[in-house]
This record gives C-alpha cells, sequence and structure tokens, in this order.
C-alpha cells in the first residue's frame, strides 16, 4: 500500500474509534461505490448488474358493466373505446361486431365493412356479424350484396325478425317491391307490432299510391312504446299528402325545431309528390329488439 493510502486508512480507522467511543454513529456523507472499494483495494472494478425494468401491465378487457356503459357514449368516445377492445383481443367478437356498427354511424362504411368481415373470418357462424356486413353494405348502397349474409343470418337464426326486415331494405333498394313487401310481412309475423317494420312497410305502401293503408300501419307503428321520432315524423309525411295538415302539423311541431316543421308544413301545402319509402330506421334494432 503506497504511503498516502496507508496515511488515509489509519486516520479513517482512527477517527472510526473516537466515533464509536463517544458513542455516536459514524457519519457516511459520501459514500464509496463497490467499484471505488475494489480500486481502491487494488481489485479490477467488477460489472454491475443493471436493475431489472418494470413489466409492462397487461391490457385487460373491460368489464361487461363498462361494456355497457360505453354503449352510451358519443359515437367518436364508442369508436375509441371499441376499437381498444378489439386491440386487446382481436378474436372477440362482439369488440369487431360494435367497432363495425359504430364506424357505419360515423359514415366509414369501409372501414365497417372490413371489421365486420374480418369477425365472419374467425367466427363464421356468428349472426351478429351477419347482420353488421348487411347494414353495411346497404348503406353503401350495395344491397345486392347485402342478401347472401342476410340469407345465411336467416337460416341460422329462423325465429329472428331482423334478418327478414332488412332483406326487405335490400330488396327495395333494388326495386322489387313485391319482394321488400313479402319480407316485411315475414318479419311482422315474428314481431307483430315492430314500429320499425311496420313503417317501412308503410312508407312502401305509400310511394306506391296506397297512403290510406300506409295511414293504417303507421298509427300502429306510433301506438309502439318503442316507436321514436322517424315513425312519428312517417306517420306526419302520410297524413300531410292526405291534406290532413292539423294533425300533421301537430306531429311535426312536437318532433322537430320550427324552421324544420315550417319547411316540412310548407312543402304539404304546396302539394308535394308522392312519399318515397324510408328505410334508414330500419337498419338499427329498434329499442328492446332482439
Amino acid at each position: 500500500m503506497s504511503p498516502r493510502l496507508a496515511l488515509a486508512a489509519t486516520a479513517a480507522a482512527a477517527a472510526l474509534v473516537a466515533a464509536l467511543a463517544a458513542g455516536a454513529a459514524p457519519a457516511l456523507a459520501d459514500p464509496v461505490s463497490g467499484a471505488q472499494a475494489q480500486a481502491v483495494q487494488g481489485q479490477p472494478p467488477q460489472a454491475q448488474t443493471p436493475a431489472a425494468k418494470p413489466a409492462k401491465t397487461k391490457a385487460v378487457k373491460a368489464s361487461p358493466a363498462e361494456r355497457e356503459a360505453a354503449d352510451r357514449l358519443e359515437p367518436l368516445q364508442r369508436a375509441a373505446f371499441w376499437m381498444r377492445e378489439v386491440d386487446v383481443d382481436p378474436k372477440d367478437a362482439e369488440a369487431g361486431v360494435k367497432l363495425s356498427r359504430v364506424l357505419r354511424q360515423l359514415g366509414r362504411t369501409d372501414e365497417a365493412t372490413a371489421d365486420a368481415q374480418r369477425v365472419l373470418v374467425l367466427h363464421p357462424n356468428d349472426v351478429e356479424a351477419m347482420l353488421e356486413l348487411a347494414r353495411d353494405h346497404i348503406q353503401a348502397s350495395q344491397p345486392f350484396y347485402a342478401l347472401e349474409p342476410l340469407k345465411q343470418a336467416e337460416a341460422a337464426a329462423p325465429k329472428d325478425w331482423r334478418p327478414l326486415s332488412l332483406i326487405g331494405v335490400a330488396y327495395d333498394q333494388l326495386g322489387r317491391t313485391d319482394d321488400a313487401r313479402a319480407a316485411w310481412r315475414q318479419a311482422l309475423a315474428l314481431s307483430p307490432d315492430n314500429p320499425g317494420v311496420l313503417s317501412n312497410l308503410a312508407m312502401s305502401l305509400a310511394a306506391g299510391g296506397e297512403a290510406a293503408k300506409a295511414e293504417t300501419l303507421l298509427r300502429r307503428a306510433a301506438q309502439s312504446p318503442q316507436a321514436g321520432v322517424v315513425t312519428r315524423q312517417d306517420l306526419a309525411l302520410v297524413l300531410g299528402l292526405q291534406g290532413k295538415t292539423d294533425e300533421a302539423e301537430k306531429l311535426i311541431r312536437d318532433d322537430v325545431p320550427p324552421p324544420q316543421a315550417d319547411a316540412d308544413l310548407a312543402w304539404f301545402a304546396a302539394a308535394a309528390p308522392k312519399a318515397e319509402p324510408h328505410t334508414w330506421g330500419s337498419l338499427e334494432t329498434p329499442a328492446g329488439g332482439k
């Protein structure tokens, strides 16, 4: 040991003995690292093991309660939620179907179609995915391509009215009016007072000049607790076309802002042409539906 190191060691030992004799704990204000100590003792420093990195937290699926709450979010928030769920588990059929649905509602039809198709690749017998794929094609004005998944859904779930209702919508877009009405009547046999199906059939009849029959069906639909604004406005339209403007005006003003109500009533007053079929409402499952 060199004289300088020997002197430093002797001084440190003396200080330590004095501190212990006085009953005080030795001060270690500037501790020497292990590598430095080895260097002082003439030994080569040893490589230190790097500290282990904290493990990443594995993402987990949302709980059933969280998923139920997500369905009440605004569309953009809902889309973000279901995208995350698909990222966590790409094989999750419910998440894929819900993502397809909200993307379609946001107008991102191509992405919605791709998500529904991806679910069907993994789950070929998933009826919900078949229905979403059909809705995506219908919204994209490609009703012909909606028919195959809808017929598969009908075969897989023969007691479910929804495939038949959507088959009616697809046929209606294709101009196959008789086939559309037959499909809607089959759907009504399974779900007799379904407001969405009644509305679609009624508006098809109104477009064909049968406003009185359409009014009867729409009054029946409007009485359902599941009926919404679309059904009531369809009834108002059919009433207005028949000159029953007082009742039509009440329905319109109850549901739409004044400027739009005034425009609708002016349209009636100008002897508007026959109604066009309204089928958008049936793309979504009415409240209380399957």
